[in-house]
């Protein structure tokens, strides 16, 4: 990669990051839409006949949310990276939930609900996220702090600077990773392409995207330099950054693989005693299983267990548990036919429920065909994408859109079609149009993911 090329890569996210962070300031400045997600409710809340449990998200107190400064780069999660670099996971004014259960069809259910129904201790919904993001933020926060801004807004622009940053070492990544197979054109294509894809907007708001696909783009580039230690670092620190990363352990697995050292294991013990053991390729062997490493030793830990806890019973998420995201896609696709959540026509107006979820099916079909066609070409890049999507899609609530930007294989398939101009050209109209729609509702704290 020439000075030139990463010269252009680098004007070009610059100019993204400041259209994309200036663009909802302009919207506000023109109308200030009303907000129709009247209620926001999900099933592990609580009863949602009782008025009293429903919660309406922008009436409650969330002080990580109602700092003004860059104040549209800050909704939903962002309060919980927010917290946890200021005040660690059990800063007081991250929100909270109780133990309790509810009646789902006759049957008593275990799950977490806002409301106090006793004398229960709190728990943090901070622990439904994992620490590499917000250990940066607090990190860069030191010396961001010279500006003068208060400990919110420091962190905040700290959070927007990690995840931008994030997305530029994505983009030098992904451009080295289809350079010699689409050449120039095609590599700077696949690098536009993940800039405008519709939930590509989270790449610039204190949401940990920007930093995964930073990390997990370049190992995957990495493990194609064969430089395994680097990879192993950045798969190290995508899997604290995001569940997701331990994924990473198929393509460097399967680049281990390839590199034959395997071989060398396979001895006998009259070898192993005069040749001594083939230590270079062990060391690889465990290179390539960092991933999995780092997340049982996460897993097992004592944040690691609040984290489970916390996805299954108040966000409804379980890895791989493919009866619940099986039925939870169901449910959906019935929502999208009748136009509103089933049982709950107020969460959203009329169609749109459907609206929402027709995108999100649409972006799922899109990314099972790109990834699919990638097998071939880009076997490793398109297994972990596949995984990456695969663990998404059958893991609780859909939200799969934003999930899609940590499958590379999505961006170096549309690149490849983008040769078609017609393709191209109608490609960046609908995506484009689809990311500006996109942020603008997550600007006014509109349900979007």
């Amino acid at each position: 990669m020439n000075k030139t090329i990463v010269r252009n890569i680098v004007l070009i996210w610059l100019a993204w990051v400041l259209v994309v962070i200036g663009f909802p300031l302009l919207a506000e400045a023109r109308f200030q839409p009303q907000w129709p997600d009247q209620l926001i409710w999900f099933p592990a809340m609580g009863d949602p006949t009782d008025p009293q449990e429903v919660i309406n998200y922008r009436q409650v107190g969330h002080p990580y949310m109602n700092e003004p400064f860059m104040n549209n780069q800050v909704s939903w999660d962002s309060e919980n990276y927010i917290g946890i670099s200021i005040g660690g996971y059990d800063d007081p004014c991250i929100t909270v939930a109780y133990k309790s259960v509810y009646l789902l069809g006759g049957t008593i259910v275990p799950c977490m609900d806002k409301v106090n129904r006793g004398n229960e201790e709190p728990i943090r919904l901070s622990y439904a996220f994992f620490p590499f993001y917000p250990i940066l933020m607090r990190l860069l926060s030191i010396p961001l702090s010279l500006l003068g801004l208060n400990p919110i807004a420091t962190a905040t622009l700290a959070g927007v600077i990690i995840s931008a940053l994030g997305l530029l070492g994505a983009m030098l990544s992904l451009y080295d990773l289809t350079y010699e197979k689409l050449g120039e054109d095609g590599a700077m294509r696949a690098v536009f392409y993940l800039l405008i894809f519709p939930t590509s907007f989270f790449f610039v708001q204190v949401y940990s995207e920007g930093l995964f696909v930073g990390l997990a783009f370049g190992c995957l580039a990495m493990l194609k330099r064969r430089h395994l230690v680097l990879a192993a670092l950045l798969a190290g620190a995508a899997t604290m950054t995001r569940a997701v990363g331990i994924m990473l352990v198929i393509p460097m697995i399967l680049t281990w693989i390839r590199t034959n050292e395997w071989y060398e294991l396979d001895m006998e013990w009259d070898q192993l005693y005069f040749k001594r053991l083939p230590w270079r390729p062990i060391w690889h062997a465990l290179l390539a299983f960092t991933p999995l490493i780092v997340y049982l030793i996460w897993k097992f830990s004592y944040y690691g267990a609040m984290f489970d806890y916390v996805q299954t019973l108040y966000f409804a998420r379980a890895p791989l548990d493919l009866a619940k995201g099986f039925s939870s896609w169901v449910i959906t696709l019935h929502g999208v036919i009748v136009g509103h959540a089933p049982g709950r026509p107020d969460i959203l107006p009329p169609g749109g429920f459907a609206a929402h979820y027709s995108i999100e099916l649409a972006c799922s079909a899109l990314g099972f065909i790109t990834i699919l066609r990638g097998l071939k070409t880009d076997p490793e890049v398109a297994w972990f994408s596949l995984a990456a999507f695969l663990i998404a899609w059958v893991s609780g609530p859909p939200g799969i859109h934003r999930y899609m930007l940590a499958a590379p294989a999505l961006f170096i398939t549309l690149a490849r079609w983008g040769k078609h101009p017609v393709f191209d050209r109608v490609w960046t109209i609908i995506s484009l149009l689809l990311m500006g729609f996109l942020a603008m509702l997550y600007a006014f704290n509109f349900w979007v993911a």
